[in-house]
């Protein structure tokens, strides 16, 4: 296993997640309301901060957006993982806290049981994220069943 802590070593999980975060989010040109998410305005690959319904943006606009943002999640999830993991499991992990949000992940039975040394169930721990609304989603299930398999190609 190719050992990685901090936000050095996210560059290489960051360019795993980037596909992986674009697949699931999605891609919006023209900001609406999230129906998954409270209906919180949206755009691009799921970006929400200042966003008003109706903006709009060229698909290398959201690139740019995504690329500076998952940083930023790969850096806040790195203060709370206190064990070394591969690339491919922080990418796993840098995926599903930009879904959930950093604290989602950093609360999480999955962050408890990685830091306890079980690498192998904290992957597992993401497939209980597979609600929106309280109601299970098919993509949520879709994305989480794909993060736990990047997760666990890096054990």
């Amino acid at each position: 296993m190719k050992n990685a802590k901090g936000v050095g070593a996210a560059v290489a999980a960051i360019a795993i997640a980037v596909p992986v975060v674009a697949s699931f989010e999605g891609l919006w040109l023209t900001a609406k309301p999230d129906r998954l998410a409270y209906n919180i305005p949206t755009v691009c690959y799921g970006e929400t901060e200042g966003v008003r319904v109706g903006d709009k943006y060229s698909k290398s606009e959201c690139q740019a957006m995504l690329a500076n943002k998952l940083p930023r999640y790969a850096a806040e999830i790195a203060k709370c993982i206190r064990v070394p993991i591969s690339d491919k499991t922080r990418a796993a992990f840098i995926s599903f806290a930009y879904n959930v949000g950093s604290a989602g992940f950093c609360k999480s039975t999955a962050a408890r049981k990685l830091n306890s040394g079980d690498i192998r169930g904290a992957c597992d721990a993401l497939m209980a994220w597979n609600r929106a609304g309280g109601k299970v989603v098919k993509g949520l299930v879709n994305r989480r069943a794909a993060e736990r398999a990047m997760c666990l190609e890096g054990i």
